[in-house]
């Protein structure tokens, strides 16, 4: 997501970090922040240059929207960041996030299966059609709340923004968002109530299977 102007990441001290090997780092990062650098000079805080500070052979292989908290993973070094990265590109990586929706789902899953298309004159800015990426993300009924649903989401492909957009798309648009969504889902919470809580994935280095759980914040 595009930062503000106006950009006033939180405070990560001490850094967030539940996962460290000489392989990799896990953190969870908080809604807020850029996962890494924007353009423009005032946008060059993000999570990979405070943890670089930190950790020098840090490097980014994937990234979370600013306004979304929650686990990401670096590699330390070249050699490992080519593996994870492989990794997300052939989808061995399972991904699991909760989002907080507007208005109480009745059904208690189902599948999204919409196509996604960057909006042009609205960049960056994306939108459902014909003409866009196939895109599905499965969700899950955690908690029925008054006038809002906890939802676990499982994104089947990767596209920008798609949990956003295909929870709008159903009528229930993620609480905070202010971009995709009605009127009452983007005034519902101060912050983007979507949450990356679980990461699943091979170790790079010891070749088993290792996952990763964090609560949301905003719960």
């Amino acid at each position: 997501m595009k930062a503000p102007l106006d950009y006033r990441p939180p405070a990560t001290d001490p850094l967030p970090v539940i996962h460290l090997d000489e392989a990799m780092i896990v953190v969870d990062k908080p809604s807020g922040l850029l996962s890494v650098p924007g353009r423009l000079p005032q946008h060059k805080d993000s999570m990979i240059g405070r943890l670089q500070a930190a950790y020098p052979d840090a490097l980014t292989v994937h990234r979370l929207d600013m306004d979304t908290s929650g686990l990401m993973v670096f590699a330390r070094g070249a050699d490992v960041h080519r593996t994870l990265s492989k990794a997300f590109e052939a989808k061995t990586v399972i991904k699991r996030y909760v989002a907080l929706v507007h208005g109480v789902i009745s059904q208690d899953e189902g599948e999204v299966d919409l196509p996604i298309l960057k909006d042009w004159p609205n960049r960056p800015k994306h939108m459902v059609h014909e003409d866009g990426k196939p895109s599905q993300t499965r969700w899950k009924v955690l908690e029925r709340l008054d006038g809002k649903t906890l939802v676990e989401l499982t994104p089947l492909t990767g596209r920008t923004h798609q949990l956003r957009i295909h929870m709008a798309e159903l009528g229930h648009g993620i609480l905070g968002d202010g971009w995709y969504g009605s009127p009452e889902s983007m005034a519902g919470a101060d912050r983007l109530c979507l949450h990356a809580a679980g990461l699943s994935f091979t170790h790079p280095a010891t070749g088993e299977m290792c996952s990763f759980e964090t609560d949301a914040s905003f719960m």
